[in-house]
C-alpha cells in the first residue's frame, strides 16, 4: 500500500502548493496528487492554478515522491497530443516519478473554452478516442488519427521518456473500469467501491489502483466539519452534480443545504488516529492499493505534522 497527499489546487496558489509537496515528501508521503482545474469548485477556494507548471517545479524541487494527476480531462479543453506531450515532460523532469492520471472531465472547467460539454456516454468514447491517441503517439514517430470525435494530423512527441508514465484512468462504473484495464496501466476512483476494483481485475486490469478519501484534520471533530463545510461541501453533492455545474456560484446556489453533519459524514473529521486507519483499511479492503488523503481542514501544517508524527507510523505497520 501507498499513502498519497491531495494537493489541493482549488484551495491553494502555487507557491504554497509547492510548499505543501515538500512538506508531505518529509512527511513521508509515497506520492502527492493535484487536480487539475480551470475553475475552483467554490469561490471560498479562491484559487486554480495551471497543474503542468506547479508540477515541473514539483519534480525540481522534491527528489523521492511520486507525482500524479488526479485527474486531467483530454478530450475538450485539452487535445490528447498536448497531454501526451505534457506528460512526457513531466516524466522526464521528475525522473520517472510520474503518474498520468485521466478521466472524462466536469462541465466546470470543459466549458471555458466555448465546446459543448457532451452527455457522459460521448465522454466515454471521447476519452477512448483520447487514450489511443496518447498511446499511439507514446510510440514514437510521426502519427496521425482520425477518430469520430478526436483527430490527429501528422504529429510527433520528440522527447519521450524511457519507461512511459502510467496511465490511471478513472471510473466511477463498469464501462470506464473496462477502459481502464483495456487501455490505462491503473485504475482511479474516489470511493471504496470493490465491485469497480473486482471489474478493472476480470477486465485484465494488473495495475495500481488509487482512490482519494476525504478527511479533515482538527482538535475537535466540529471545528473540523466546519472548515470543510466552508471549502468542500460540494464534495457530498454526488458526480451526477459534480460533472454537470459549470460554475462556482452554481456549486454554491446547489450547497446551500449541505450542514456540518453532512461533512461529519463525508469526511474523517478530528484527531483520532485510529479512525483514520479505519477508513484507509475500507479502501484497502475493497481493493485499493493507492489510498490519497484529502485534507478540507484548517491547518494544512498541523496535518502534515500529525500524519508524521502519528498517522504514517500506524498505517505502516497495518497489516495489508
Amino acid at each position: 500500500m501507498q499513502i498519497g497527499f491531495k494537493l489541493a489546487a482549488e484551495a491553494f496558489g502555487p507557491n504554497e502548493l509547492v510548499r505543501q509537496a515538500v512538506r508531505a515528501e518529509a512527511a513521508g508521503f509515497d506520492f502527492v496528487e493535484m487536480s487539475d482545474h480551470f475553475h475552483p469548485w467554490l469561490d471560498e477556494q479562491g484559487h486554480s492554478p495551471f497543474v503542468w507548471t506547479v508540477l515541473g517545479t514539483l519534480a525540481a524541487r522534491t527528489e523521492r515522491i511520486g507525482l500524479a494527476t488526479g485527474v486531467t480531462c483530454p478530450i475538450i479543453r485539452y487535445h490528447p497530443a498536448i497531454i501526451a506531450q505534457a506528460a512526457a515532460t513531466t516524466a522526464l523532469v521528475s525522473d520517472g516519478r510520474f503518474t498520468l492520471g485521466i478521466g472524462s472531465g466536469e462541465r466546470l472547467n470543459e466549458h471555458v473554452v466555448g465546446r459543448e460539454f457532451p452527455p457522459v456516454a460521448t465522454r466515454q468514447a471521447m476519452l477512448r478516442e483520447a487514450l489511443e491517441i496518447i498511446r499511439l503517439l507514446w510510440q514514437g514517430g510521426y502519427r496521425s488519427y482520425d477518430g469520430r470525435y478526436l483527430s490527429l494530423s501528422d504529429a510527433r512527441v520528440f522527447d519521450l521518456p524511457d519507461p512511459l508514465p502510467d496511465i490511471a484512468v478513472a471510473a466511477g462504473g463498469a464501462a470506464a473500469a473496462r477502459v481502464a484495464a483495456e487501455l490505462g496501466d491503473g485504475l482511479f476512483s474516489t470511493e471504496p467501491n470493490g465491485e469497480l476494483v473486482r471489474t478493472y481485475q476480470h477486465a485484465g486490469g494488473t495495475g495500481p489502483r488509487y482512490a482519494e478519501l476525504g478527511v479533515a484534520f482538527a482538535e475537535t471533530e466540529l471545528e473540523a466539519a466546519a472548515a470543510a463545510l466552508s471549502t468542500n461541501r460540494w464534495a457530498v453533492g454526488g458526480w451526477k452534480v459534480m460533472s454537470e455545474l459549470p460554475n462556482p456560484a452554481n456549486f454554491a446556489a446547489a450547497t446551500t443545504t449541505v450542514r456540518e453533519d453532512d461533512m461529519l459524514d463525508a469526511f474523517v473529521c478530528g484527531n483520532d488516529p485510529k479512525r483514520y486507519v479505519e477508513a484507509v483499511r475500507q479502501y484497502t479492503d475493497a481493493g485499493f492499493d493507492r489510498v490519497v488523503l484529502m485534507n478540507a481542514g484548517p491547518d494544512m501544517d498541523a496535518f502534515l505534522d500529525f500524519y508524521a508524527s502519528e498517522l504514517d507510523p500506524l498505517l505502516r505497520a497495518a497489516p495489508g
